[in-house]
């Protein structure tokens, strides 16, 4: 009889684990589909449900159907599952009225505090497994802690604090309650941090447990937080594209050591995916930086305010809106570059507007995207996709550079840095060798701002004095308003 209850038993277990893997296969399609989808505008918003989806099924599935085995043999369920649904649902509350209520000028500044709450998660596990796991193996009297448990645990820490610390940073600096610190040394302190991280790592797990002894892991979590701030602190505010998407990519790799650690595959595959493609986008946005990943890491990039100005009196040439509004009228391709100006005027829908009444009158209009336009990657995208604006209207630098010189008018939106000059002519500046669009080459560039204020790199725009060029003054959104007026009155 006994003997029988116990395959009973195990065959119960079994069913449970089958059930609850398969969920986690499920969810991890589910994951995988969603990613696939959010390449194009058109399938992003059901792109995004399926992921979450697949979230839902794995946390819903993994309360009802996860078993942990006892010392005597049976097999418990998840405990507190009050607190657990309480949790539940005031994150989603919390997460859904952010969201809802956020303005796209603030949406990099949420990603990033919505990646640094992941890193948090991330460094928390790790910082309640380690002295699970240290005073098991103090038990069993092992001589070190060198283990793939370890590994995981350690790394997850590691990576996680500094993605949670470097996130807050870029939040403060995003929002503008933060500045740089722009100073030499701070590369010198970076790498040594670094290595201090790494080296602590490799010592934790060359100890000999002992059962209690947690000192290890909170200095470990201390000095990965204070490595997050120094890594993100000296770096300047063109190159934060960058940086999101890197912090990014380590919240991914510290929520795939969870997975690791809890054998858990949809933990796993999330993490690998966020991880993977964060990486990937890092190095796509370090070329359209022109700079290195390695300078990303040690924070070595981010040039100083002053650096690429030109000295002496020069004056800037404004245009009318009427003459604009001709210009336009009788042009036959025009070009509108947005910047994140655009984006504080809340100006994408005019842009649109502006495009459909050209278009009636025969004139091509298209958009020119930076990579690194905005303050996190793909945020004219966001903007534009906002507007209804056709994912075919939009070029990538290279194609709007290669079509410049037959583009008749170039309307430069709120645009600053991406469109910056100095970036090719100026090699003190800190923008030097990165790749822009060269508006300049149009036949005609018509700027929209709303004074002659420096971009978020806090360098001159030579482009502002360029023969070419013609400075349209005025809030955008209410200047492209009186445009459109303008052009339907023709």
């Amino acid at each position: 009889m006994e003997t029988i209850q116990t395959l009973t038993k195990t065959i119960e277990f079994s069913e449970y684990i089958s059930i609850l893997e398969l969920s986690y296969i499920l969810a991890s399609i589910l994951f995988i589909l969603g990613l696939k989808k959010l390449s194009h505008p058109d399938t992003a918003r059901s792109g995004n449900l399926w992921a979450a989806a697949g979230m839902g099924l794995a946390i819903i599935f993994t309360i009802l159907f996860h078993k942990t085995r006892m010392e005597d043999g049976t097999y418990q369920g998840i405990h507190n599952i009050g607190w657990i649904i309480g949790a539940l649902i005031i994150g989603s509350v919390v997460g859904w009225l952010a969201a809802k209520k956020v303005k796209m000028t603030a949406m990099p500044q949420m990603v990033s505090l919505f990646n640094g709450m992941g890193g948090a998660c991330a460094a928390l596990i790790s910082m309640m497994e380690f002295p699970r796991m240290q005073t098991e193996l103090a038990n069993q009297q092992v001589a070190s802690m060198m283990n793939g448990e370890a590994i995981a645990i350690l790394l997850g820490l590691m990576i996680g604090g500094v993605s949670f610390a470097g996130s807050m940073i870029a939040f403060g600096k995003l929002d503008e309650r933060l500045g740089d610190i722009k100073s030499p040394i701070l590369r010198f302190i970076n790498l040594s941090f670094l290595f201090i991280l790494f080296a602590f790592v490799i010592f934790i797990m060359f100890k000999t447990p002992v059962s209690g002894e947690n000192w290890m892991i909170y200095t470990l979590t201390a000095l990965a937080l204070i490595y997050g701030v120094t890594f993100v602190m000296p770096i300047g505010g063109a190159d934060m594209p960058v940086v999101i998407s890197l912090l990014n990519s380590f919240t991914g790799v510290a929520a795939a050591m969870g997975g690791f650690l809890y054998n858990n595959q949809a933990m796993l595959t999330g993490g690998i995916l966020v991880g993977s493609s964060g990486t990937i986008l890092t190095i796509l946005m370090c070329r359209a930086m022109n700079r290195s990943l390695l300078n990303v890491i040690i924070g070595a990039f981010g040039g100083s305010s002053a650096a690429g100005s030109d000295s002496g009196e020069r004056t800037v040439k404004e245009i009318s809106l009427s003459d604009a509004s001709v210009l336009l009228s009788y042009s036959q391709k025009v070009l509108v570059v947005p910047g994140y100006g655009l984006a504080v005027a809340q100006a994408q829908h005019l842009c649109h507007e502006l495009e459909t009444l050209l278009g009636s009158k025969g004139v091509e209009l298209k958009y020119g995207i930076h990579p690194v336009a905005g303050r996190m990657p793909g945020h004219m995208n966001v903007l534009l996709a906002e507007a209804d604006v056709a994912y075919e209207k939009l070029q990538e630098m290279e194609d709007a550079n290669n079509e410049m010189s037959n583009t008749d008018v170039v309307i430069v939106v709120g645009a600053n840095d991406v469109v910056n000059p100095a970036a090719e002519e100026n090699p003190s500046s800190p923008i030097y060798g990165m790749p822009v669009i060269k508006v300049w080459e149009a036949k005609n560039t018509i700027i929209m701002k709303r004074s002659m204020a420096k971009g978020y790199a806090a360098i001159e725009n030579n482009l502002f004095y360029m023969p070419k060029s013609r400075m349209l003054f005025g809030d955008a959104k209410a200047t492209l308003q009186k445009l459109v007026s303008e052009i339907k009155n023709l």
